[in-house]
């Protein structure tokens, strides 16, 4: 029997395996994130990760699913907070919930759960990303970089630890 079989061996197990590897994770892009003084740890990080270890069979786990879910809220938040004209006022958390931004909040998770849904990729995590980037918390260029690179980095790490730990049943990209 595989380390990571024998660690998930009943619910102490399970969360030890799951509690130790989402900070092992976490940590690591979080010191990334400090040596490059950037933005690499953000909330929609903490329930992927979650996913990964908590219930690495189910399909919003795959790697896949958290990349290409990460990338269309990514993608989608970036395009309502510009579409709504929202540059250069001050982020939702700051200035205040507006019309414009409740408008690009909403429609952000909307379409973004229609895309994923269509491509038979679900990543409930992905909505907190479109809202990151739609409520202009997270919206500078090198910002949108930062987070796509902690997505493939904690995507990786996520899915490198299942395999080794769990064997063949996490292998599943």
């Amino acid at each position: 029997m595989r380390l990571g079989a024998q660690l998930r061996q009943g619910r102490a197990g399970a969360a030890a395996y799951a509690g130790v590897l989402s900070l092992v994770v976490l940590a690591l892009t979080g010191a990334v994130g400090l040596a490059l003084h950037q933005p690499w740890l953000f909330p929609s990080l903490g329930p992927t990760v979650m996913l990964f270890f908590e219930s690495p069979e189910q399909p919003a786990s795959r790697p896949r699913n958290a990349l290409i879910g990460h990338a269309v809220g990514l993608g989608v938040g970036v395009a309502c907070f510009y579409a709504l004209g929202l540059s250069g006022q001050p982020p939702a958390p700051v200035g205040g919930l507006t019309p414009g931004y409740l408008m690009a909040g909403a429609l952000s998770v909307a379409v973004t759960t229609v895309v994923l849904t269509l491509l038979k990729t679900p990543h409930p995590p992905a909505g907190a990303t479109t809202l990151i980037v739609s409520l202009g918390i997270l919206t500078q260029p090198v910002q949108l970089l930062a987070m796509a690179g902690a997505i493939v980095l904690v995507t990786l790490a996520g899915w490198a630890l299942n395999a080794g730990l769990l064997g063949r049943e996490a292998r599943r990209f």
